[in-house]
């Protein structure tokens, strides 16, 4: 399965949830938000969204301001 993550292309062997891929990829750090072919999943559905082949996934650091 193909996906491309941060505009860097990536295969999984497996179908996996959001919450499985994370943990695969060793990436812990709070704060951090996630969106999927330009739709932001809440951190409440991680463990339930499915990726699909040819996903668009965008991890990026939330970040407070003003």
């Amino acid at each position: 399965m193909n996906i491309i993550v941060n505009d860097q292309p990536m295969t999984l062997s497996t179908p996996m949830t959001v919450q499985q891929w994370l943990e695969q990829i060793k990436h812990t750090q709070s704060g951090t938000a996630l969106a999927i072919n330009q739709t932001i999943i809440p951190r409440s559905e991680w463990h339930s969204h499915q990726i699909n082949d040819g996903d668009n996934i965008l991890l990026f650091q939330a970040i407070a301001g003003g």
